[in-house]
């Protein structure tokens, strides 16, 4: 390689060290907003602490569980494309507790970086340290499973990182789990397969039967939807000629399918994700040998086909964690058939108080569209990152817009301008079957659906 050429790759390098500096440094300037919700599941179990984590410019974050002390630990995997760390671990059934944390996370791959976060946290705490070979080995050991969140649901790429999750780790607290779209369930959504496109979250719920107690935990970001013990679709945005909410049955779109999937059928319109998954967590105080806890985590994974339908797709990484913290060994213990029934119908629980609010489309008020003048005061180019802009353009009296670079801007596409129709002065919408908001109120900036899921975009 001649002079030339070595400076020329030398040159190219260097771009993309400090494009990839730059990046980082976009990610590190991200505030961790700690433990939010307003809706929560209280429960009485000093044993298993919980932290969340969030960058609400994602919007994204993770959910950490840690125990009072190393629990035995056994996992499930159902789902076609399930993204785990140390799960595997977790299989060769060693008969004695190693287990300190359980981490979920978005982001996809690049969130498995939590799980590997909390261990380090714990060794940095001085909670564990390096030695694994004596009798009680003190090396941290943590699991943890990722659901997919970019893509179409999002207009960046921005993920949990370790950063996040070692604050959400250090931030844990007993007996508080914050549900809906919090955590590691803040950009979830379910019912892909069927065009529903819904928002999701993670759920928790928690029962005692005299001395046993099960509490279980998921994040919901199924390919299929959530259905309730009436066998009813419990969030969806239908289509036009779909029955309503609360009488459409997850069984009738089963049966019609592959019709309920076309547009014949009212099916699907713009584009829904294809990569979901459900990560879950069931904490039973009973002890348990491996083999016992090993076939609670397959009976209750098993029992979650009656909620999510389809469950375990190809395009699902479904994973179950399973935990026996061993505080109860007396001689009211359930048999494990038993105690399967009564942990699938808790976890049924928890996926019914994963579902949010949906948000719902905005009036359209064409009294409201504002004077040329000012139209012209809202165009421009609308940066939402590196992968997403949104060109606007005020002419004869009406504001359009379209998105340019490797992505769409969910209903705002790149191959054609849509108009946009006024709400109120400063806010406008695109008419269909998913809501969709554009918000100028503040100058310079264009906010797509504000409020939980907000993407904000920056004028150029």
């Amino acid at each position: 390689m001649g002079f030339a050429s070595r400076a020329a790759t030398a040159g190219l390098l260097a771009l993309a060290i400090a494009g990839g500096a730059q990046a980082r440094a976009d990610q590190d300037a991200l505030k961790p907003v700690l433990n939010a919700g307003d809706k929560t599941l209280n429960f009485d179990w000093p044993m298993i602490r919980v932290g969340t984590g969030e960058y609400t410019e994602g919007p994204t974050g993770v959910t950490v569980f840690t125990f009072g002390r190393k629990v035995l630990g056994a996992v499930d995997v159902r789902g076609g494309g399930p993204g785990t760390v140390n799960a595997d671990y977790l299989r060769l059934g060693y008969n004695y507790p190693e287990l300190d944390a359980v981490v979920f996370a978005g982001g996809s791959w690049y969130g498995l970086e939590a799980a590997t976060a909390v261990e380090t946290a714990l060794k940095d705490d001085g909670v564990r340290d390096g030695d694994a070979f004596t009798e009680e080995p003190n090396i941290a050991l943590t699991v943890g499973s990722i659901i997919y969140d970019f893509g179409p649901r999002r207009l960046n790429e921005i993920y949990p990182d370790k950063r996040l999750a070692q604050a959400a780790y250090r931030a844990a607290r007993p007996g508080v789990f914050p549900q809906g779209a919090e955590g590691a369930g803040r950009f979830a959504k379910t019912g892909g397969m069927f065009g529903c496109n819904a928002y999701s979250g993670q759920g928790g719920a928690y029962r005692q039967i005299g001395d046993i107690k099960v509490a279980a935990f998921t994040v919901v970001n199924a390919l299929g939807v959530v259905t309730d013990r009436q066998g009813r679709v419990v969030s969806c945005y239908s289509g036009a000629s779909w029955p309503k909410l609360g009488t459409l049955r997850s069984a009738d779109l089963m049966q019609a399918f592959p019709d309920s999937y076309k547009e014949a059928w009212a099916g699907p319109e713009g584009q829904a994700s294809r990569k979901n998954t459900t990560i879950s967590l069931i904490v039973v105080n009973q002890k348990m040998d491996p083999a016992e806890l090993q076939r609670l985590a397959a009976q209750v994974h098993t029992s979650m086909a009656r909620a999510l339908q389809p469950f375990a797709t190809m395009a699902d990484g479904d994973v179950l964690y399973a935990v026996s913290t061993a505080e109860y060994d007396g001689s009211a213990k359930m048999n494990s058939p038993s105690l399967g029934v009564a942990a699938s119908e808790v976890m049924w629980d928890a996926i019914l108080n994963s579902q949010p609010v949906q948000p719902v489309a905005p009036k359209i008020d064409a009294k409201a569209m504002p004077k040329a003048g000012v139209l012209a005061g809202l165009a421009g180019d609308y940066v939402f990152s590196s992968r997403v802009t949104v060109k606007v353009l005020a002419e004869g009296g009406k504001l359009t817009a379209q998105a340019t670079g490797a992505q769409d801007a969910y209903a705002i596409g790149r191959k054609a301008a849509v108009e946009l129709q006024p709400v109120s002065a400063n806010v406008f919408t695109v008419p269909g079957r998913y809501p969709l908001t554009l918000d100028f109120s503040t100058p310079g900036r264009l906010v797509f659906n504000p409020g939980h899921w907000r993407q904000v975009g920056v004028r150029r």
